[in-house]
């Protein structure tokens, strides 16, 4: 296989790059950033199989990765992506699997036990199938069905879930929605209901669902 590989840590790359190609396949493209990527990619995009990319990357190290995946996959269909990452993205890597599913990987750089066992990930995503690590499929699922929770708010919950996350009071958001505080009280009570966050003495509702709609 041709390969680029995209990593902000230069040892990280030396060290891929030598393992790679020390099994017989070929490291045409090295990069530290998705800038640097796609400035070299216009010399080598017709000579690579598959790109692998770590998901926080300069400028700002958050879902870098995830971003230059989507438009490598948009612009580059042909080429393979195989992300290697310590994170797990789920905004936006479902992404990734619901636009064009084939060709692509997602692989947890400390579940990765074996070089063979990477090389043999690699191919099968250069052969157009589809791999997940377990734990990725766990997290985007967790993901998906926490969106789903929020979606099923009715409007109004969601205005009083968006003070909440804001910092606001019952009172406050009875005065800023301008309803009673015991309306205020029956909408908060069915968002703890449809997010299935019953009480207990060890959590916090109103946080846990301030999170689960960040989260979202």
């Amino acid at each position: 296989m041709k390969l680029a590989i995209v990593e902000d840590s230069a040892i990280l790359r030396l060290t891929m790059t030598e393992l790679l190609e020390g099994r017989g396949h070929e490291v045409v493209l090295s990069a530290g950033s998705g800038a640097e990527f796609f400035e070299q990619l216009a010399t080598h995009q017709h000579e690579i199989d598959v790109a692998i990319l770590d998901v926080r990357m300069p400028p700002t190290f958050t879902s870098e990765g995830i971003g230059v995946a989507l438009t490598l996959r948009k612009q580059h269909p042909n080429i393979a992506v195989m992300v290697f990452s310590q994170y797990v993205e789920t905004r936006y890597a479902a992404q990734l699997f619901t636009d064009q599913p084939t060709g692509v990987g997602y692989l947890l750089k400390d579940r990765v036990a074996e070089v063979s066992q990477f090389v043999a990930a690699l191919e099968r995503v250069a052969n157009g199938e589809t791999v997940l690590d377990p734990e990725v499929v766990s997290q985007l699922i967790g993901s998906a069905s926490r969106r789903s929770d929020i979606e099923t708010l009715s409007p109004r919950e969601r205005d009083v879930l968006d003070l909440m996350a804001q910092g606001r009071s019952n009172a406050a958001i009875g005065a800023e929605l301008n309803v009673s505080l015991g309306t205020v009280e029956k909408h908060v009570s069915a968002i703890f209901a449809k997010l299935g966050l019953e009480h207990s003495d060890a959590d916090h509702r109103r946080v846990l669902a301030v999170l689960r709609y960040l989260q979202s």
